[in-house]
């Protein structure tokens, strides 16, 4: 073989791309599947691996870059991770659950054999563990990608700069930042709506203040979110109780580092965090 022929060959060699389903709903793999035409293209320049929503491929790694979606739930679960990320040169996050826990997450503040034994029948064929943990809590990994479900275009960028070796270019600031690139009325200050909008993390295009409604924190937390002033204007300016508090900062990303402090905190009765 001369080198020409190796050199052709050499370049037809495509990145390997794996897409793992932890503990979820499927919606940040379906946010990829969205991408369409992106995605053929995307399709082309890398050998997709290991999609199980796409196609019953199977291949073995090592992985240039795994995303992984869904939180960690079972013993399984955790074995399961570690050998991915021993496969994996990349490894990035997509979604709530992958990234906090998710709304599953929910367990970690009650009892969650209580929660079995009223669920299941036989509560003893039930093997979980008594959290939902984000992937972060149980092995190293390269980008968070926030979202619930996460947005596509930031899906999209996140996955050329893996395969390019270069940072991701995801905005961190919040989503009141969006709201102001939208030309929303801002629905904290002109109609009183209690709203996450300035602890969380752009993404979503301000969709629900664009319906005056209050943002839901779909996102997450932003980059060092002042949680403790939110909780402090939403009861003392807003007249929100604290059961509402606790309720939105306990949603899709109930296990989010602050804003578990947060709740926790307001549950005991310390209103700042």
């Amino acid at each position: 073989m001369d080198e020409h022929t190796r050199a052709l060959e050499a370049r037809e060699v495509k990145p390997k791309l794996a897409v793992w389903k932890f503990t979820s709903c499927d919606g940040c793999q379906l946010s990829l599947l969205d991408c369409e035409d992106e995605l053929l293209a995307l399709a082309d320049r890398v050998e997709i691996a290991n999609f199980m929503e796409v196609s019953s491929t199977q291949l073995p790694g090592p992985y240039d870059l795994s995303l992984v979606e869904g939180s960690i739930t079972t013993a399984e679960e955790e074995r399961h991770i570690r050998a991915i990320r021993a496969q994996s040169r990349a490894l990035v996050t997509i979604g709530a659950c992958a990234t906090a826990g998710g709304i599953q997450a929910l367990r970690n503040f009650a009892d969650v054999e209580e929660f079995t034994a009223a669920v299941y029948a036989h509560p003893e064929y039930i093997a979980t563990l008594k959290t939902s943990t984000a992937i972060s809590a149980h092995v190293a990994v390269d980008f968070e990608l926030q979202g619930c479900p996460i947005n596509k275009r930031q899906l999209l960028e996140v996955i050329s700069a893996f395969l390019h070796r270069r940072p991701p270019q995801v905005p961190a600031h919040s989503v009141c930042v969006e709201c102001k690139l939208r030309g929303n009325v801002c629905v904290w200050i002109a109609h009183g709506t209690p709203c996450m909008g300035p602890v969380t993390h752009a993404g979503c295009g301000a969709l629900c203040p664009a319906y005056n409604r209050g943002c839901y924190a779909c996102f997450g937390p932003k980059e060092n979110p002042n949680t403790g002033s939110l909780c402090h204007w939403w009861q003392q300016e807003l007249g929100a109780d604290k059961a509402r508090v606790i309720e939105n900062l306990r949603n899709f990303n109930a296990a989010a580092p602050i804003f578990e402090a947060a709740s926790r905190q307001q549950e005991g009765g310390d209103e700042q965090a």
